[in-house]
């Protein structure tokens, strides 16, 4: 490869880069359960938020739902403690499905879906606000302040990885109340890890090994406790 060649490759990934962090994609979080009986449209609509640009909906399965005679198979503890770490910021007095949540700043019932629309145009609108985040050659990320940011009051803010299956996932319910129907699920996560935390300084993370093949791997940088989310990167190949 020639000077110049590799001059024009280095300058085209400088860019897509820089584009990553300028339009940084807004993260919808969807609460749900194969137990939920209302939960159907909601599924349905969050299938379409994952073929949207400039959206990354994020399908996370609670387990609060089991006793009713269904282990939901996607559901982690780990998932319905951040559903009530939002709620407890929100001020809501439990959890409840469906909801979704748009970059950890509102929420709504997953069957308001003009609710959830407003949300995600308002996060659109919003300006870019947080670190940038940077895949390194090794499979580890850096989290640093851009110069634009230096000014933000320093505090720690948590950094999370997501890994999740953007596939459509389909499950036949054999009791419960959703008895004998198949509930189908896109971009469920399977895989939630609190890297650390970022106060400001660069830092950089290690990416623990996916537990399957086949996953997308998204980098959040959030507000501590179930704050906003200030950035997000899908990170590239296969860490």
């Amino acid at each position: 490869m020639t000077w110049a060649l590799r001059a024009s490759v280095f300058a085209v990934a400088c860019l897509a880069a820089a584009s990553a962090f300028a339009r940084p994609p807004v993260v919808v979080e969807v609460y749900t359960a194969q137990g939920c009986v209302s939960c159907d449209a909601s599924n349905a609509f969050a299938a379409g938020l994952a073929d949207r640009a400039g959206v990354t909906a994020l399908t996370f399965n609670v387990d609060y739902w089991d006793y009713l005679g269904w282990k939901d198979t996607f559901a982690r503890p780990e998932f319905a403690d951040r559903q009530r770490a939002y709620d407890k910021r929100f001020g809501l007095q439990d959890v409840y499905t469906p909801q979704i949540i748009v970059e950890g700043e509102g929420q709504a019932s997953g069957d308001k879906q003009g609710d959830v629309e407003a949300l995600i145009r308002a996060a659109k609108r919003a300006a870019a606000r947080g670190p940038e985040i940077t895949p390194r050659a090794d499979g580890t990320i850096a989290v640093e302040d851009a110069d634009r940011f230096h000014d933000r009051p320093r505090r720690a803010d948590d950094v999370w990885l997501v890994r999740y299956d953007p596939r459509v996932q389909s499950v036949q319910v054999k009791d419960g109340d959703n008895r004998g129907q198949t509930v189908s699920h896109r971009n469920v996560v399977r895989q939630l890890v609190r890297l650390g935390a970022w106060s400001g300084r660069r830092r950089v993370f290690h990416l623990p090994a996916a537990p399957e093949d086949g996953l997308t791997s998204l980098i959040l940088v959030q507000g501590e406790g179930g704050g906003r989310i200030l950035a997000a990167l899908k990170a590239p190949g296969k860490p």
